[in-house]
């Protein structure tokens, strides 16, 4: 039929972009506060940000309810295997934001317990500068996420979205190599 024999009331669409358009404003952040950055992370959830209107108003505390994990601090190597569990836990798709510098590089702890940045470890969809970054901040993630979720991601992918390391090859080192300290 042509579009104009439809009449009012009808919609054409692929079903990629309604599943993409509920995913993007529907996701369940779940944060993983390990430092300074958790401070700014709660005042993001607080009512003065209205994080409602990106439909990420409730955290969720369990792996299975949610579909964003927010990384925010540096990261212990001992930590780093939790982290990598609950990330294997979590139903895919799932995305990952490192919040603030330490999360992102390891920030200026530079030393062997500390892993040099979660993307050692993680797949990091969105990076967040600054230490700690503000929650205006952890907002224009939150957006660049729901972004990417419209435009790329198809039903199709489900089963591309393979991970960094596979559970059940862990090591003692969650598969990152220490880096030498300052020469």
């Amino acid at each position: 039929m042509a579009p104009e024999e439809l009449g009012e009331g009808f919609l054409t669409t692929r079903v990629d972009a309604v599943v993409n358009w509920a995913r993007s404003n529907s996701l369940m952040p779940m944060p993983m506060g390990l430092a300074c950055c958790a401070i700014e992370m709660m005042a993001f959830a607080a009512p003065k940000y209205d994080v409602a209107r990106f439909g990420s108003e409730a955290m969720r505390f369990s792996p299975r309810q949610a579909d964003l994990m927010i990384v925010a601090g540096w990261c212990s190597y001992k930590m780093a295997h939790v982290i990598r569990r609950i990330w294997d836990q979590m139903a895919d798709p799932k995305w990952c934001i490192a919040m603030g510098a330490c999360a992102s590089s390891g920030g200026m702890h530079r030393c062997y317990g500390v892993v040099q940045g979660i993307d050692n470890f993680l797949p990091v969809d969105v990076y967040i500068s600054g230490c700690p970054p503000r929650p205006e901040a952890l907002i224009h993630a939150l957006m660049d996420i729901q972004e990417k979720i419209r435009n790329e991601y198809t039903i199709d992918q489900d089963h591309q979205r393979g991970t960094i390391i596979p559970a059940g090859q862990l090591t003692t080192t969650a598969g990152v190599t220490a880096r030498p300290t300052q020469t």
